[in-house]
């Protein structure tokens, strides 16, 4: 192992009780968010009037990313405590895996704002354009672009890389399994998020200001699209503290320079954790339709648990 992934994980290790602590904080997080975005899906699978509109079915792509994306961080936090190492390939496609879900998110809130645009706009031809087969397409050419942020940074380390790395150990970081990346790949990375963002921006700015022309209707839809399309903009911002992860930690390093595994800790509960949460609440319990079901299932499960006496 070379010297700069000792000094990383020496840098980051704790004494035993404040690692117990830590992990024991994500890992009751990372169940208890994803007991609730899983109840979601559950329900979600089990009623056709959600699994065949095209609204629930993107929505429910959302949480599963969210899913997907506190697995993983969870994972390589618990791991990287109790074996601090990880094996290189292991790594890669974990990393892999998160990034792209990651990136997933913004595009997704993009494709649901244009969902509500042509609710709103053009009620008429909504179940012409927004059908469940294209809907699916839709993602899939989500994941397909999504994949492009980590992909190139993959083959170039399978055509650089000897197999003996891909079977070592390392600590699992970025910078560690993509280690000769020419500093050009990092330019077209950064590039790549601006130009995905601002794209992203500007179909939510868009889709809200034709929804607020809609709305003068004085139409319940149009207003409710409305809010919908303001809690896509909140995501959003939630969605860039990913990309706002090292200017934090830089300028909190700056101001308690010796807390270093206390920061990087907290930014990251703040930045991958707790915005896991904002979805089920946007949706899951602000959308009647969704709520309803929700509250079936509780009932059913509750009388299943609690079952009344007879006499």
């Amino acid at each position: 192992m070379d010297r700069r992934v000792n000094t990383m994980t020496s840098a980051i290790s704790d004494d035993i009780q404040t690692a117990i602590i830590k992990n024991v904080i994500t890992v009751v997080l990372c169940i208890c968010i994803n007991y609730v975005n899983g109840t979601l899906v559950h329900t979600f699978s089990k009623h056709q009037v959600l699994n065949m509109n095209p609204r629930y079915i993107l929505y429910i792509h959302l949480v599963i990313n969210d899913i997907i994306l506190l697995t993983m961080f969870t994972l390589i936090q618990v791991l990287s405590y109790i074996v601090f190492t990880l094996n290189v390939s292991l790594c890669m496609v974990m990393v892999y895996i998160g990034v792209t879900a990651s990136t997933n998110n913004p595009l997704t809130l993009a494709v649901m704002a244009v969902e509500c645009y042509i609710a709103v706009c053009f009620p008429l031809r909504h179940s012409r354009i927004c059908t469940v087969r294209k809907t699916y397409v839709a993602m899939g050419i989500i994941w397909l672009l999504s994949s492009l942020s980590t992909l190139p940074d993959i083959f170039v380390a399978v055509a650089t890389e000897s197999l003996e790395f891909f079977q070592s150990r390392v600590f699992c970081l970025s910078n560690t399994i993509f280690r000769h990346q020419h500093p050009s790949r990092e330019e077209k990375r950064y590039i790549f998020n601006i130009v995905l963002m601002v794209l992203v921006w500007f179909i939510l700015l868009y889709t809200y200001f034709m929804i607020i022309s809609a709305a003068k209707a004085a139409s319940a839809d149009a207003k409710k699209a409305r809010n919908t399309v303001l809690l896509h903009g909140f995501q959003l911002l939630l969605c860039l503290l990913t990309y706002a992860y090292n200017p934090i930690m830089q300028s909190l390093l700056l101001l308690f320079p010796n807390a270093l595994r206390d920061i990087r800790f907290s930014v990251s509960i703040l930045v991958h954790v707790l915005p896991r949460l904002i979805s089920p609440v946007v949706y899951g319990l602000r959308d009647k339709t969704f709520r309803k079901y929700l509250k079936t299932l509780f009932c059913a499960t509750n009388a299943k648990t609690h079952p009344q006496k007879t006499t």
